[in-house]
C-alpha cells in the first residue's frame, strides 16, 4: 500500500521544480518501461497492478491497486505500471552529422513527436534552447513512446552554441530553397522554431542556409505546418539525398 506522502510526491512530478527537487520522473506503461532496461536511465522502483508481467528481479517492484494507480498516473486511462526513475546527468556529446536544434518549442506533444522522429532517423542528439519544454515532462515522455531512451537531449544557450558549431545552421523560411532540390551540406544543424513565433531574431541571424517546404495544394488557406510535421517532411527528404 502506498503512503499518502509517497502519492503526494509522485503526483508532484508533473511539475519541473518537483522533478528537480526529488531528482525523479515517471514513465508509464509496460511497453515504454521495458525500453528503460536497455538504456542508461536508472529505475528507482516500479509500481504495478500486475508485477508478474514485468518479470524483473533486479528492480524493486511494488504491487499496487487499480485505485492507487489512478492516483499517481498522469494519463486519462492509466496503464498497468509506473516506473519511478532518476533524472539522468546531462552530457553534451560531439556534434553529429545531422542534429536537430529546437528554439523555444513549448508543446510537450510536439517535443515528444520530434524526439520520436529523431530516433526513427537515427539522430542521436537534440540541442534545445533553455526555454524549450522540459523533456522529462510526463506528456513528452509519453509522446516519445520510449524514444527518449535513445536520443541525447542537451539544453543550452543557443546563440553561444550556434556561434561555435562547425555544423551548417539551417532553418526554415517561406522564401528558402526548395527542400526537394536543396543540396545537402556534409554536417547539418536543422533548427526548428517556436510553434507560434518561429525562431528568435538572434537565432535567425546565425543561419547559413534557409529551406522551405513547397505547397502543392491549390488551396492557400493553410498558413503553415505543425512544427513536428515539418520536421518529419524535412528529415525524410534530407535522408533520401
Amino acid at each position: 500500500m502506498l503512503t499518502a506522502h509517497t502519492i503526494k510526491v509522485l503526483q508532484s512530478l508533473d511539475k519541473k521544480k518537483f522533478r528537480q527537487k526529488y531528482n525523479l520522473f515517471l514513465v508509464e506503461g509496460n511497453k515504454i518501461i521495458c525500453e528503460l532496461f536497455n538504456s542508461n536511465f536508472k529505475v528507482k522502483e516500479i509500481l504495478s497492478t500486475d508485477p508478474q508481467k514485468l518479470d524483473r528481479t533486479d528492480i524493486p517492484i511494488t504491487h499496487i491497486t487499480e485505485n492507487e494507480l489512478k492516483k499517481i498516473s498522469f494519463l486519462k486511462t492509466p496503464k498497468d505500471s509506473v516506473a519511478v526513475c532518476y533524472l539522468a546527468e546531462e552530457e553534451k556529446g560531439e556534434d553529429r552529422s545531422i542534429q536537430l536544434v529546437l528554439d523555444g518549442i513549448q508543446d510537450p506533444g510536439n517535443l515528444g513527436t520530434i524526439i520520436r522522429l529523431a530516433d526513427w532517423f537515427g539522430i542521436e542528439q537534440i540541442i534545445c534552447s533553455e526555454d524549450t519544454v522540459d523533456f522529462y515532462n510526463p506528456k513528452v515522455i509519453q509522446a516519445t513512446m520510449g524514444s527518449f531512451t535513445r536520443v541525447n537531449m542537451v539544453y543550452t544557450n543557443l546563440v553561444e552554441y550556434l556561434s561555435a558549431t562547425d555544423n551548417v545552421n539551417i532553418g526554415t523560411d517561406m522564401d528558402g530553397e526548395n527542400i526537394y532540390t536543396f543540396e545537402k551540406p556534409g554536417k547539418i544543424n536543422l533548427i526548428l522554431g517556436n510553434e507560434g513565433n518561429g525562431m528568435r531574431p538572434e537565432t535567425e541571424k546565425l543561419l547559413q542556409k534557409s529551406i522551405s517546404i513547397p505547397r502543392f495544394g491549390k488551396s492557400q488557406s493553410t498558413e503553415s505546418l505543425n512544427v513536428s510535421m515539418a520536421a518529419g517532411i524535412i528529415l525524410g527528404q534530407l535522408f533520401s539525398k
